[in-house]
C-alpha cells in the first residue's frame, strides 16, 4: 500500500474542467517506447527466529529498529508523527504494510537484469540488519501460522482508518491488510490506445499469473483448501474497489471511463498537514463540489486525486502506468519472474498481439470463471483456449511461450551474455511439473514436515 502521493499540489477545478484535469493527470504518464521502465514491488513477512512471531513496530527487535538499521545503506528515513515508517532513495522506497510486512517499491529501471539485481541487493541488506536482531523474512502470499489477532498494527494513520472501515464492507479485509503479501510490477504505456490494449490483455490473463505464483495454502498452521488464499481474500474485501473491471473490455474504454470508475470508488481519507482525516465511505464527487462531510468547504488537489487512486484495488490498477496485482509473494527469483512474465507479454508488440489473441473472445462469464476458480484450483481449472478445451496449465504454458519470445526479441543481455528469458525459469519449472509452489509446500506439510507448518520459516526464508 502507498503512502502520501508526491505530485504537484494543483487545485482541481470545478465541473467539466476539473474532470479534464483528472483525465489529463492519468494520461500524463504516457512515455515513448525508448523510455519505458520496469518498477517492481514486493512484500514479505517478518518473523522472530526464536518463536516465529511477527515483530512489533517498537522495541530493539521491532520494525522501526530494522528501518533505522537500513539507513546505513543510503536510505533516507520518512517519518509520521516522529516515527520512522518508511525509507526513500533514488526513486525507490521501503515501506510498511499494516502488520509490518516489509515492502520494497523499486526504482523505475531499464531492464530485468537491473530489476533482479535491485531485489537481490535489497534482500541482502535486509538480512544484514535483520540477522543480528534475530529476525528473518519469508515470501509467501498469506501468513502461514499466525491468527489475525496475533498480527501487530503499524502506526500509520491511513491504516487506522482502513482498520475501522474494512469490516463494514467485507469479511476478509482485515486479513488482506495484515496477513497477505504480494509481488507486482508497474509498466508504462505509449498512448491511450496502447494503455487500453495492455489493460485488457493483463486483466484477462491476471488469473494465469495468480496460478503461476500460487503460494498461500496455509491458514493458522493448517491447509486452507486454496492454493492462492491471498487471491481468494480479495473476493470478500470490498466489492466497490476490487475485481475484474468488466468495463475495461467495453467499446470506448479509455482514460475518461477509468476516471468515472475512480470517482465512484468510496474514499478512505484526506491527508492534510501530516494528518489523515477519516472520510471512509464518502464520495470524491462530493469532495470535488466542496461538500465532503469529513472536510466541508474544501475542495481537492491533484495530490488528493493521486492518493485516492491508490485506494482502488482491482486485479490490474491504472495510475500513470499499469500495475499487475495478481501474484502471491515468493522467493527472490520469483520476484524477478513476475516482472519478466509481464514485460515479455506487454513490452513487445508481437507478443502483445499474440497474448490478445489468446483472450480476445473470452466472455465476461469466462473471465470471471477464471478469476473465481484459480485461487482454489490453479493449473487444474478447466478453461477454453481458442476453440479447444483445456486447463489453466495449458493457458499458462502458451502465455509463457509468448512471454519468452517477447523477452528474447528485447535482446537485453547481462554480463554473461544471457537475455531476460532466464528469469522465467522458475515459472517454466512449475508448468513442466504441472505443480504450483503451494502444492509443493502441501506435499512437504503432509510428508517431511509431519503436519507442522513451522519448517516453512526455516526452509523458505530469504
Amino acid at each position: 500500500m502507498s503512502g502520501p502521493s508526491q505530485v504537484k499540489d494543483v487545485p482541481i477545478e470545478s465541473g467539466a474542467a476539473g474532470r479534464r484535469q483528472l483525465v489529463e493527470y492519468l494520461a500524463s504518464g504516457v512515455r515513448p517506447r525508448d523510455d519505458w521502465k520496469i518498477g517492481t514491488e514486493h512484500e514479505k513477512f517478518g518473523f522472530r527466529t526464536d518463536d516465529l512471531r511477527p515483530p512489533a513496530f517498537d522495541g530493539e527487535r521491532g520494525i522501526e529498529a530494522l528501518l533505522k538499521g537500513l539507513v546505513q545503506f543510503g536510505w533516507s528515513p520518512v517519518e509520521e508523527h516522529g516515527r520512522v515508517i518508511a525509507l526513500s532513495r533514488d526513486g525507490a522506497s521501503v515501506s510498511l504494510e499494516p502488520a509490518g510486512q516489509l515492502e520494497l517499491s523499486g526504482a523505475p529501471l531499464d531492464n530485468l537484469h537491473e530489476t533482479c539485481s535491485e531485489a537481490f541487493a535489497h534482500l541482502r541488506d535486509v538480512r544484514t540488519v535483520a540477522e543480528p536482531m534475530g529476525l528473518g523474512f519469508l515470501g509467501m502470499g498469506f501468513q502461514p501460522k499466525w491468527r489475525r489477532e496475533d498480527m501487530p498494527w503499524m502506526p500509520k494513520g491511513r491504516y487506522g482508518i482502513m482498520q475501522r472501515y474494512m469490516p463494514t464492507v467485507g469479511n476478509l479485509g482485515l486479513d488482506m491488510m495484515t496477513r497477505t503479501s504480494t509481488v507486482q510490477v508497474n509498466l508504462d504505456v505509449a498512448s491511450e490506445a496502447d494503455m487500453v490494449k495492455k489493460f485488457r490483455v493483463s486483466l484477462a490473463l491476471q488469473p494465469v499469473a495468480t496460478a503461476l505464483f500460487a503460494d498461500s495454502p496455509f491458514t493458522e498452521g493448517k491447509p486452507n483448501g486454496y492454493l492462492s488464499y491471498r487471491s481468494h481474500i480479495w473476493t470478500d474485501t470490498d466489492p466497490h474497489r476490487t475485481g475484474m473491471l468488466d468495463f475495461v473490455f467495453e467499446d470506448g474504454f479509455g482514460y475518461e471511463r477509468y476516471v468515472d470508475y475512480l470517482l465512484d470508488v468510496p474514499m478512505y481519507f484526506v491527508y492534510r498537514d501530516g494528518t489523515y482525516i477519516d472520510a471512509a465511505g464518502q464520495s470524491f464527487r462530493d469532495f470535488l463540489d466542496g461538500r465532503l462531510p469529513a472536510y466541508p468547504g474544501h475542495r481537492p488537489t491533484l495530490t488528493d486525486w493521486a492518493d485516492h487512486s491508490t485506494t482502488a484495488f482491482p486485479e490490474v490498477r491504472l495510475k500513470k502506468y499499469l500495475e499487475m496485482r495478481g501474484a502471491d509473494s515468493g522467493p527472490w527469483n520469483r520476484i524477478c519472474a513476475l516482472s519478466a512474465f509481464w514485460v515479455g507479454l506487454l513490452y513487445d508488440d508481437t507478443a502483445l498481439d499474440a497474448a490478445w489473441d489468446l483472450v480476445r473472445d473470452y466472455s465476461i462469464a469466462e473471465r470471471h470463471a477464471l478469476r473465481d476458480g484459480v485461487p482454489k484450483h490453479a493449473f487444474k481449472l478447466p478453461t477454453r483456449i481458442g476453440a479447444q478445451q483445456g486447463t489453466v496449465l495449458d493457458l499458462a504454458r502458451r502465455a509463457l511461450e509468448i512471454s519468452a519470445h517477447g523477452l528474447a526479441r528485447r535482446a537485453n543481455l547481462n554480463r554473461n551474455g544471457a537475455d531476460e528469458t532466464i528469469y522465467l525459469e522458475p515459472l517454466m519449472e512449475f508448468v513442466d511439473a504441472g505443480q504450483t509452489a503451494a502444492e509443493r509446500k502441501l506435499e512437504l506439510f503432509h510428508g517431511a514436515w509431519g503436519g507442522n507448518v513451522d519448517p516453512v520459516f526455516r526452509e523458505f526464508a530469504y
